[in-house]
């Protein structure tokens, strides 16, 4: 197994075990290969749930352009709810397992058809 393999069982686990979610192994795949090179590194890898600017980022980049999802109050509600799926305590909320979450949530897996 690769990195990239040892990483995507860790935000199964995460999936399982801190959010209470039965992952779709072939969709948690996808969506980490589309976070790129972003999830090897310590800092890009995880999602800063107290940095509001970060959540404009996910909501900007991820929701609205790559989900293509229209811009509303619905988006942000989403980021603070996956927010606390993964537990507001918890320090590494990784970018993979939210956009997971957020993919799920509006029902935009055929974006990674």
């Amino acid at each position: 197994m690769g990195k990239r393999d040892d990483l995507i069982a860790q935000y199964a686990d995460d999936l399982k075990n801190k959010c209470g979610m039965t992952p779709d192994m072939d969709l948690l795949t996808k969506v980490t290969i589309g976070c790129g090179p972003a999830i090897y590194n310590a800092d890009a890898s995880t999602v800063a749930g107290s940095q509001q600017s970060e959540l404009e980022t996910v909501k900007e980049n991820f929701l609205i352009k790559k989900l293509g999802l229209k811009d509303g109050p619905e988006l942000m509600e989403a980021i603070n709810d996956a927010i606390e799926v993964y537990g507001k305590s918890e320090r590494n909320k990784y970018r993979a397992v939210f956009y997971y979450m957020l993919t799920k949530k509006f029902g935009k897996e055929s974006v990674y058809g």
